[in-house]
């Protein structure tokens, strides 16, 4: 069901009581997801859990993919809060955007007459815009949930973070040399 300002019904799942689930979005459903953000019968089917501080509001759980937003890498699940209203998003706040390119987790920058422009924490990635239009649903970051295995500074993943940074940083200004040459 569309409501005015393009809203849609949310779709949630609750115990006999009425107490709210986190519905749980794994990786491999994501494109699923995408299809389906706004069916209770999709909704239903996922898995779902319950954290006791989490009790007023509506959260949803989504498994992260990439190394854009440290310390979040793949196993990882964030949780978010939903956000009914694009005007409630707050700068240097993260969010997990759900739009017509995929599910993507970022640091909310700002927002125009006609995108959100967004961020991500490795600073290898550039920010970007997104087109409101193409904006589903937005979860604001509440909690993260760290694979089992996962050990802070243990990997070289800083590291190589570190080495693509500087040679992005090179090869502009290589570039911009080029282009002054011409």
């Amino acid at each position: 069901m569309k409501l005015p300002e393009n809203r849609v019904v949310l779709p949630i799942t609750v115990d006999s009581e009425g107490e709210n689930f986190i519905e749980i979005v794994p990786q491999k459903a994501s494109m699923g997801y995408l299809k389906g953000f706004s069916d209770h019968e999709y909704i239903e089917k996922l898995n779902r859990m319950r954290l006791p501080f989490l009790q007023n509001g509506k959260y949803r759980a989504f498994l992260a993919d990439g190394d854009s937003m440290p310390p979040f890498a793949d196993g990882s699940y964030i949780i978010g809060e939903y956000v009914e209203q694009l005007a409630d998003l707050k700068s240097g706040k993260e969010y997990i955007f759900i739009t017509s390119e995929g599910i993507t987790y970022k640091t909310f920058v700002k927002q125009t007459k006609k995108s959100v422009i967004v961020s991500a924490d490795n600073t290898f990635y550039e920010p970007y815009e997104i087109p409101l239009e193409n904006v589903f649903e937005v979860w604001k970051y509440v909690r993260g949930i760290l694979p089992e295995n996962y050990k802070p500074g243990k990997t070289n993943e800083t590291y190589i973070n570190t080495v693509l940074q500087e040679l992005k940083t090179s090869i502009k200004e290589l570039d911009e040399k080029v282009s002054s040459i011409k």
